[in-house]
């Protein structure tokens, strides 16, 4: 079969051959290398990485990863925002990083509402982080659905954002007359659509028949994720993917480990019964979005104008290298990015504080 026909099976013997040696120990202790907690929200149980920052007034940022996905997205990252200094940076820039697992992911507890969706998260970060952890203004970063996550938590709760940053995030098509730019990216979000939106197609209509399959077999699991994992990451003609063998392995094992492939699909199955922010929602707090568009299968990138129907985008980044998993792919550039994005920003939280 060509190519586009879905996951590569040399690709999938590689990655099972490599995952049946994997070093199930030494990947836990490698997860232990960071402060968890859980936190008892609404009643549910919540998973965070919680890490304190080095510097002399560490700002409070929660990371929010996306699916195929979970916290471990942020593990390269993390030690780069709480450790500037030891990485070449200013300790002033030193954040407290909260990178919560969503709700049915790894090992959050799975809601028990079946009508859970974005907005409804997003209260829960902010409970999290205000009646959990004591933070009452925080900044927000996230990726692919964290990034519809962290859009939400800036429309409701404005007062305890002092800014937001996204990466890897789709936009619905705008109101009224598109520009061309506009215009052709309807266009290509429809054409990719056709051609590559199959798993979208059946994890928002008839998640829980997937579900089974992928927690039976982790062949199966392997198979669903890496085809994403090498479309969606800047692979550069790898056969496996442009994201490093270890985490692939460390995400998988946390999926399998936990059962939770069937129930990462729910945001997706309650995306399609949400109805999306509109433009007379728009965000005012300020915000950042860099764009990875290097994708082996690039997805639709929103142009800047239609970002400002929705957002007050005060920082617009695009990078030429990276995918859809920045915090993997390019930790230093988003890192750097984060950095400078919210330097001004905490300094005004300060002032006013």
């Amino acid at each position: 079969m060509p190519e586009d026909a879905g996951t590569d099976v040399q690709a999938l013997r590689d990655v099972v051959a490599a995952w049946s040696e994997f070093d199930v120990q030494a990947c836990a202790q490698s997860l232990n290398e960071f402060h968890h907690v859980r936190v008892t929200v609404d009643g549910e149980q919540v998973h965070a990485v919680h890490e304190r920052g080095k510097g002399p007034r560490p700002f409070p940022i929660v990371l929010t990863h996306g699916w195929p996905s979970t916290f471990w997205e942020y593990s390269a990252l993390i030690p780069l925002l709480t450790d500037p200094a030891t990485h070449g940076g200013d300790p002033e820039d030193a954040f407290d990083v909260i990178a919560p697992s969503l709700p049915g992911y790894g090992f959050s507890q799975v809601p028990a509402r079946t009508d859970f969706v974005d907005a409804d998260v997003a209260d829960r970060w902010a409970r999290l982080l205000v009646e959990g952890l004591g933070y009452q203004r925080f900044g927000a970063h996230g990726t692919d659905v964290g990034a519809r996550v962290t859009a939400r938590l800036a429309r409701q709760h404005p007062e305890r954002l002092v800014g937001i940053h996204l990466a890897a995030f789709g936009m619905p098509a705008p109101s009224g007359m598109p520009t061309a730019e506009e215009a052709e990216y309807v266009r290509f979000q429809t054409e990719w659509r056709a051609t590559e939106g199959a798993y979208m197609d059946i994890q928002w209509t008839k998640p829980r028949t997937l579900g089974y399959a992928l927690t039976d077999s982790p062949i199966g699991l392997a198979a669903w994720f890496l085809e994403k994992y090498r479309a969606w990451s800047d692979s550069r003609g790898r056969s496996i993917s442009g994201l490093p063998l270890e985490w692939i392995l460390t995400t998988l094992t946390i999926y399998w480990m936990t059962a939770t492939a069937n129930t990462s699909f729910k945001p997706y199955y309650t995306m399609q019964r949400t109805p999306p922010l509109l433009e007379e929602d728009r965000v005012e707090v300020p915000t950042g979005v860099a764009v990875f568009p290097h994708e082996r299968v690039r997805m639709p990138s929103a142009p800047r104008s239609l970002a400002e129907r929705h957002f007050n985008v005060t920082r617009w980044n695009e990078f030429p290298a990276g995918g859809h998993f920045p915090a993997v792919e390019q930790p230093s550039v988003l890192a750097n990015d984060l950095r400078e994005f919210f330097r001004p920003l905490r300094r005004s939280n300060d002032r006013d504080g």
